[in-house]
């Protein structure tokens, strides 16, 4: 039951990374409303297999993105590749500024309130007992992750629907970007959507949503990236590799390249109000499941 338990979260890893419906959600809380209490599934070295796999989706699913960057970095170009505002130089060398920008302020936010972020988000109360934390305190997480899906789920509609200019990824600016990073930091709360909150926040200042879908799964690189090797500092190399590491990273490498493929193509002719109906649905039926446990 571990191993399938293992592939269930890394496909929502993958999933929910990358779909503005947050992942820190539902990791805690698919495990807390079936009664799923694994210490490998909730020990940090799990934790680094679903954001490495997510990672390497990064690379693997923008490869032609990542390719323009490093090569406009350098004053070249690929063959084929000079219609893409990405592949010119002058344009590459400012967009990875903008993505190093928008990556700071959760970096460090993340670093100074790592573990305060993480022990609240825990809604497995008889895990949170046993690890020394006090299970009062963390009584109602699973309704503070309710209430955020539901909350963050309309202000993404909302500002979608209402936000009139949609402009292309090259018309990205220092502002926008730190704006954009401002609210990525926004998402270390739990339930709030890393993707979600840039994604939101993109549309605010002006972006089309497919440019800001892309541009939300780029600024992941470092982020996700970052937090894997900063948890590594918690976890003996003897833990790493396991059966279930590697079945949770295969499963949210592989989901995750699927789920941007597909967004990226879903936001050409959609908007984000599928998104907002399933938070809503998801985190009503958390805050009904939370008190009919009392």
């Amino acid at each position: 039951m571990t191993h399938l338990w293992a592939v269930i979260l890394g496909m929502v890893q993958g999933i929910a990374e990358f779909l503005p419906i947050s992942s820190t959600a539902h990791l805690k809380l698919l495990p807390w409303m079936f009664g799923v209490r694994d210490p490998m599934l909730s020990s940090t070295a799990f934790d680094i297999a679903l954001h490495a796999g997510s990672f390497v989706a990064i690379l693997i699913a923008l490869w032609s993105d990542w390719l323009d960057l490093a090569l406009g970095a350098l004053g070249r170009t690929r063959g084929g590749g000079e219609d893409d505002a990405l592949a010119q130089p002058s344009v590459a060398r400012r967009f990875i500024g903008f993505l190093l920008l928008t990556s700071v302020p959760a970096a460090l936010i993340g670093v100074a309130f790592d573990s305060k972020v993480e022990k609240f988000s825990t809604p497995d109360i008889a895990g949170a007992v046993a690890t020394g934390i006090d299970s009062q305190t963390f009584h109602y997480a699973p309704l503070v992750l309710g209430a955020a899906m539901v909350l963050f789920g309309i202000l993404l509609w909302a500002v979608d629907k209402y936000t009139k200019r949609a402009e292309p990824l090259d018309r990205m600016t220092w502002l926008k970007a730190l704006l954009i990073g401002l609210a990525q930091a926004l998402a270390l709360i739990p339930g709030v959507s890393r993707s979600g909150a840039t994604m939101t926040m993109g549309r605010l200042v002006g972006l089309d949503r497919e440019g800001v879908a892309r541009y939300s799964f780029m600024a992941a690189m470092p982020i996700i990236g970052g937090a894997a090797v900063f948890g590594l500092r918690h976890v003996p190399l003897s833990m790493l590799f396991s059966l279930d590491w590697v079945l949770g990273f295969l499963a949210a490498a592989a989901s995750s390249i699927l789920v941007m493929r597909w967004m990226l193509s879903y936001v050409r002719n959609h908007s984000f109000a599928l998104f907002m109906w399933y938070r809503i649905a998801f985190g009503l039926l958390v805050i009904a499941v939370f008190f009919v446990r009392g």
